[in-house]
């Protein structure tokens, strides 16, 4: 882990240097995220999310993502799931209406481990891209695979209220570095880093409330030319616990 942030900060000012444009632009994520627990080991987690560009309005992405995850040993789980990506244009203002789906299979990992009184995670995942073919701005045949994605996320909870001896109010603060692999990969190895800062508030045990901000700084394909994105989040968090419902 300690390698991969080194190499993340090391990686940062060769991308600055490098760079001839960037893009500023702004978006609004809504997001529901619904986790349903059959037992101790095995969790099917799913989410729903609607990006749009803010000023002016216009759809930007829409996601589709279901994993099925499985307890390991101690503080580790595994996961296998699949996402569905639907991308409209990056410019806001285009003329294009097309929208052009993407397949996402991944695999990942997640650690939870206690230290005082925070709570540190992390999260490593590669995921396949399959992104339908394009023609003379109109979808035909099927989807093609481009590349490998590996993402590694680092996440730190910080509990800001309690009530009842159960956290109520936490900080969220996480940073997540990607890289792209494959033969059609020249110029953007390095794919983007997100850096988010969210309060996490709990309502009940099922119900849960966040709201964010996200820094997206992306490389482009051209290795020059960057976005880097301004995005405020709010989300819903469902958590139904089968086993409970069964006592």
């Amino acid at each position: 882990m300690k390698n991969i942030i080194l190499l993340s900060f090391l990686m940062l000012p060769k991308f600055s240097f490098a760079q001839k444009k960037v893009e500023r632009q702004q978006f609004i994520w809504y997001g529901y995220y619904n986790s349903l627990k059959f037992n101790e080991n095995w969790t099917l987690n799913s989410e729903i999310q609607e990006r749009q560009f803010y000023k002016p309005t216009a759809q930007h992405q829409l996601v589709f993502r279901s994993n099925l995850e499985r307890k390991l040993i101690e503080n580790w789980n595994t996961s296998v799931g699949m996402t569905l990506f639907l991308q409209n244009p990056n410019n806001p203002n285009s003329e294009s209406n097309l929208t052009v789906p993407e397949l996402r299979p991944d695999i990942g990992f997640n650690s939870k481990q206690r230290l005082g009184f925070i709570t540190i995670n992390h999260r490593y995942k590669a995921e396949a891209r399959f992104f339908h073919d394009v023609k003379n701005q109109k979808l035909v045949g099927g989807f093609r695979f481009s590349n490998i994605r590996f993402r590694y996320q680092l996440g730190l909870d910080f509990p800001l209220l309690k009530k009842e001896g159960k956290e109520k109010i936490i900080l969220k603060v996480k940073d997540e570095i990607m890289f792209n692999l494959g033969s059609k990969i020249v110029k953007n190895t390095f794919d983007q880093n997100r850096i988010y800062l969210a309060l996490h508030y709990k309502l009940n045990a099922s119900y849960a409330l966040e709201l964010g901000y996200m820094n997206w700084f992306q490389q482009q394909k051209t290795g020059t030319d960057f976005y880097n994105r301004d995005i405020l989040r709010l989300s819903i968090f469902h958590n139904i616990d089968f086993k409970k419902e069964k006592i």
